[in-house]
């Protein structure tokens, strides 16, 4: 779905330059839950910046659906955003005075797609949260109505960055596993950001990032997936 191909992003600090990413190819398919793991700095979050359309790169083409999104003029690049990708993100970012179905409610209008709200909460386990305002839910289930928000428009790309940095160990293990299993309902390519290794024990793919260059690419054998998830 997604062909990352020779990608450098370079930003000016004072009078040096710093490359970011320093030419780096890859392939993300739906249906995968995918993770790009490294260190602080290792160029990660920027990779992801790249995907969903934040950011552009130095040089280098993103395909997405055989179209190059790096060339899109900012109104398209909007539109892809909007129609194409959903964004989870470590902190929840939910609205206070709203209550979850209205929280999910709002991103689903903004594509159309209004009907989508409470089934996105029934896909998370918040059926009966519905009418509860942030306030009164668990971190871990702000969390997943933040997910719901990011689905509701049936994104094909599903971008996560650290989306269990504010989480205890047990619930973000649980939150990985409902973003595995949307990955594969849904036929949508699911992409995490984490500097925690052991996410990628239950990875479909794993990229491996240091110092803005890929160190390891990984597709996890399908049949031991498929062992692990049963």
């Amino acid at each position: 779905m997604v062909s990352i191909r020779n990608i450098v992003k370079k930003y000016k600090s004072g009078s040096e330059e710093i490359a970011a990413l320093g030419g780096i190819s890859a392939e993300i398919r739906t249906g995968e839950f995918t993770v790009i793991l490294g260190p602080s700095g290792s160029g990660k979050s920027t990779m992801l910046n790249m995907l969903g359309g934040m950011d552009r790169p130095t040089s280098g083409q993103i395909l997405v659906g055989g179209e190059d999104i790096s060339e899109l003029s900012e109104k398209k690049l909007t539109d892809y955003r909007r129609k194409n990708v959903g964004f989870v993100f470590q902190f929840y970012n939910l609205v206070e005075n709203l209550t979850a179905y209205e929280n999910v409610g709002i991103a689903a209008d903004l594509n159309g797609n209004a009907g989508n709200a409470a089934d996105a909460l029934k896909d998370v386990g918040l059926e009966k949260r519905m009418k509860s305002f942030p306030n009164q839910l668990s971190g871990g289930e702000m969390q997943r109505v933040a997910i719901a928000r990011a689905v509701a428009k049936s994104p094909k790309l599903l971008l996560c960055d650290e989306p269990t940095g504010a989480l205890d160990v047990a619930t973000g293990e649980k939150i990985f596993a409902l973003l595995k299993k949307y990955s594969r309902n849904k036929d949508t390519a699911v992409v995490v950001v984490t500097h925690n290794p052991e996410v990628a024990k239950i990875a479909d793919h794993v990229i491996r990032l240091r110092d803005g260059m890929i160190v390891a690419d990984e597709t996890v054998n399908q049949q031991s997936i498929e062992q692990q998830a049963v």
